[in-house]
């Protein structure tokens, strides 16, 4: 008994013509009347690039203290940052002494 070789006659698996190519823009209009979403990341911006400010600075601080706060004391403490020109932890040790300070009078 044999067997019939299948590699033995493949005329009919010839590789099919090549596709027209489709503009790019063509694509985009099709998928826009379609109503396909694009799959581009949309950028928001919500607080314009130029107001944001470095706040990096070198100052042998290596701890770090993370607190759950409200974002309207969060904005409070970095604009009173921003407004004394210091770093964050910076305004926190001058907080944390002005406390102190008030605390000694009281007692």
């Amino acid at each position: 008994m044999s067997r019939v070789n299948p590699f033995n006659d493949l005329s009919d698996f010839a590789p099919k013509a090549q596709p027209k190519p489709v503009e790019p823009q063509q694509i985009e209009r099709i998928a826009t009347e379609m109503g396909f979403p694009s799959r581009q990341p949309v950028v928001a911006e919500t607080v314009p690039k130029a107001a944001l400010k470095r706040r990096r600075y070198t100052t042998g601080r290596n701890q770090q203290l993370n607190v759950k706060a409200t974002a309207e004391t969060v904005a409070r403490f970095y604009r009173l940052a921003d407004q004394r020109g210091v770093p964050l932890g910076e305004l926190l040790d001058q907080a944390l002494q002005a406390l102190e300070t008030a605390t000694q009078k009281t007692v």
